[in-house]
């Protein structure tokens, strides 16, 4: 039986060991450069395993994001093997091995987790120090969060190694915290969010410690550094998944200490599946627009199109309104400028057609990305769906040059001869 993940004991543990005639993974599946470092260092005397997200995905038929490796041999040793190894990180090392200008591959030596007798005595280098006392395969997969990012591919047997269960967690699609969820969540709060993430991803259940966890630790997501999270909920975008991790993060408690002031509506979930299927479409997203998007509900209510309120006022409120959300995770002011421009493209072409100014604002380089705004939005809420369309067609008509825009110059007067005739010079009497 296998035993739990919270287990804290520094024996051996018995692996389920998967073997070749077991499970589905090929090597046809893997990249070469990945199968050229792992086979270098299983011939070199180590173990060379490939770990975390790479497996989960080959055992359920999904083509990897990318692949990393693990292994016991230290960052130095990695270095000596590979002419091409660059060594990075100081508080995590790290070795990348580079192929051509745009491959590399990631190697990590297993990890255990620092006992109190291990750290140096200066408090302040605790936190570097603690992250590079390398262990046995065993050790380091029971300091991975999930139990189905804990698996490893042995190069030399071809078989899956599994300490923690994550097999029998793959077949039952449930998504598990390595451990007790309330000491891994407080140790790194942004788990919570990507075990949501996950979920969504995978179509996995959450296991009922893991949803009990966030419940719990839900306001520490407040602690996380807003880098990360700023990086989270844009991985949340590139994988489709926002909608419904940020709808799940509302249910259990947990989206309003992780984006503060954000109203999460109706209005706002739908227009953010829209925009997970525009990705799936294959439009690459982009700050500015996830920004605009999750703001736009808001920004309508203090803008209704109904009113007399001017230009001017519509762009210094939709800068108010992405205020908070840009200062806090320190957004540049590019993309700042960007979404706000996007929402103001959205007020001009819910306003309607036929007001001032409407042939340069369709020449404007935001404007396809508002209309493509404004009818998701439209799409969902069945409003203006014919002045979309509208739009639609007098954007086209100006791309492809079928209906000239007037000449905006003005003519300029002839110049006046300002030139004074020179002087004459005194005489030389």
């Amino acid at each position: 039986m296998m035993k739990s993940t919270s287990e804290t004991s520094h024996e051996p543990l018995s692996p389920v060991v998967l073997p070749r005639s077991g499970h589905s993974i090929s090597r046809k599946k893997i990249d070469e450069d990945t199968l050229k470092v792992l086979y270098r260092l299983h011939r070199s005397g180590h173990k060379a395993y490939l770990v975390g997200g790479g497996v989960r995905d080959l055992l359920l038929d999904r083509t990897p994001k990318d692949f990393d490796v693990g292994t016991d041999a230290t960052p130095s040793q990695i270095k000596k093997l590979f002419r091409n190894c660059f060594l990075i990180g100081r508080r995590f090392r790290l070795a990348h091995i580079r192929f051509g200008r745009d491959r590399l591959v990631e190697v990590a030596t297993f990890r255990r987790q620092a006992r109190p007798d291990d750290l140096p005595e200066n408090p302040e280098d605790h936190f570097f120090f603690a992250e590079n006392i390398f262990g046995t395969p065993q050790e380091d997969a029971f300091r991975r969060d999930f139990t189905i990012n804990a698996l490893f591919y042995d190069i030399g047997s071809f078989s899956i190694i599994d300490y923690v269960g994550g097999l029998e967690d793959l077949a039952e699609r449930r998504l598990r915290v390595i451990g007790d969820p309330l000491v891994r969540f407080t140790e790194d709060p942004v788990r919570m969010l990507r075990a949501l993430e996950f979920s969504a991803r995978l179509g996995f259940s959450l296991d009922e410690a893991t949803r009990e966890g966030i419940y719990v630790r839900a306001p520490l997501i407040a602690e996380a550094a807003p880098p990360r999270i700023r990086e989270e909920i844009m991985e949340l975008f590139r994988h489709k998944v926002a909608a419904t991790v940020l709808r799940d993060a509302q249910a259990m408690g947990l989206l309003p200490h992780l984006l503060a002031g954000f109203e999460g509506d109706r209005e706002t979930f739908d227009l953010l599946a829209r925009v997970d299927a525009r990705t799936a479409d294959g439009h690459p997203i982009e700050e500015h627009f996830a920004l605009a998007a999750l703001y736009l509900a808001r920004f309508r209510r203090a803008c209704p199109p109904e009113s007399d309120i001017t230009v001017s006022d519509v762009v210094r409120i939709a800068g108010l309104v992405l205020s908070p959300h840009c200062g806090y995770f320190h957004i540049a002011h590019g993309t700042r400028h960007q979404a706000r421009e996007l929402l103001v493209g959205f007020f001009r072409l819910c306003r309607g057609r036929g007001n001032r100014g409407e042939r340069r604002f369709l020449q404007h380089p935001m404007t396809p990305q508002s209309l493509d705004l404004f009818s998701l939005w439209a799409e969902f809420s069945g409003e203006k769906r014919e002045l979309a369309a509208a739009w639609r067609e007098a954007l086209t008509r100006i791309t492809e040059g079928t209906e000239k825009p007037r000449s905006t110059s003005r003519r300029r007067r002839p110049r006046r001869n300002t030139r004074r005739e020179p002087s004459p010079r005194p005489s030389d009497s």
